[in-house]
């Protein structure tokens, strides 16, 4: 009677450690196979790649923002902006190290972050994501009005990075590699602050505020803190934009980079892999799938958007249905 009462949760348990010792195989095997890319593409993909690697990037920032801490954040192309502008200029005064852009974008993104924090964050639901995107609207303004600084819409042009002991990176290929030995540095970054006691409270935060200050945890510090985390990442993920194009502009930081940030959050269901997954998959239809078909990339976008929709209730149905079944 025991072994008939056990059994399931026995089964459970078991399956939710296979699942646990297949995570770190499916990481390395994606990453092996990120690695080998530009052995098998031509050049147009491996840019293409490089582009989804940033928007990746910047799809993490939103779902820290949007998935973890429960901000609807629709703003984080400006301090994307900030920190590609500030590399940018970095590269055009001379300073053209990689790591070294990477380090200046990521302060600047932080830096930009904190001053607005304290008029963003006094707003919640629609309207946090109605300041959010007056700021991104404000960013992409000033960014094409300001030219002696920015360039204004004809944007800035930068010579290609360098890395200690490579000199300076020239080939798609190795731009690629950078691109991506930085993004998974962010990740890595990422992954710890939601494991930090930061990344828990910040998602208590998002699930009773009322109850978290009542504990007496200071919700606004923390989403503050959260807010500037995810500033920095974006900013990071700035520099790797002007690391890839060697150029930015405006449209960089435009409605359309907003929304296709949101797009691929929303895609990731709430995960960092989900939102790394929906980047790729949102360069992919909007670049390399619809080059080819007369440029319905975006009509492919809202196909995307509605097949995930609409079929994530019977997945999650699904999932709630196996785990009923394995209780005991």
């Amino acid at each position: 009677m025991t072994d008939l009462i056990t059994a399931p949760a026995r089964r459970a348990v078991v399956a939710a450690t296979a699942q646990r010792r297949a995570r770190p195989i499916a990481l390395v095997g994606a990453v092996v196979a990120a690695a080998g890319l530009p052995a098998v593409v031509d050049r147009y993909t491996i840019t293409l790649a490089g582009a989804a690697l940033v928007l990746a990037g910047l799809a993490m920032s939103t779902q820290l923002l949007v998935g973890t801490a429960g901000l609807p954040a629709f703003g984080q192309p400006a301090y994307f902006g900030a920190g590609a502008y500030t590399a940018a200029l970095a590269a055009q005064a001379g300073i053209t190290n990689g790591p070294a852009q990477l380090a200046a974008a990521a302060g600047a993104g932080a830096v930009a972050a904190v001053l607005t924090a304290p008029v963003v964050l006094r707003t919640r639901g629609t309207a946090f994501l109605m300041v959010t995107f007056a700021v991104q609207s404000l960013t992409a303004t000033a960014a094409s009005r300001w030219r002696t600084v920015t360039g204004g819409d004809d944007g800035l042009h930068t010579p290609p990075i360098t890395v200690p002991a490579a000199g300076a990176l020239t080939s798609p290929a190795h731009v690629y590699w950078y691109t991506l030995a930085a993004f998974l540095c962010l990740c890595a970054a990422v992954a710890v602050l939601l494991r930090s006691p930061l990344g828990l409270r910040l998602a208590g935060c998002a699930g009773q505020p009322p109850r978290m200050s009542a504990l007496g945890h200071p919700v606004n510090t923390l989403l503050g803190a959260g807010y500037t985390a995810a500033g920095a990442v974006a900013g990071a993920s700035g520099a790797l934009l002007v690391a890839v194009h060697q150029y930015v502009s405006p449209a960089d930081i435009g409605f359309e980079t907003a929304a296709v940030t949101l797009l691929a959050a929303a895609l990731g269901a709430g995960t960092m892999t989900g939102a790394i997954a929906g980047a790729v998959a949102v360069v992919a239809c909007r670049d390399w799938i619809g080059a080819p078909t007369a440029g319905h990339g975006h009509a492919l976008l809202g196909l995307l958007f509605l097949t995930v929709a609409y079929t994530r209730p019977v997945t999650a149905h699904a999932r709630q249905l196996f785990a009923r079944r394995s209780r005991p």
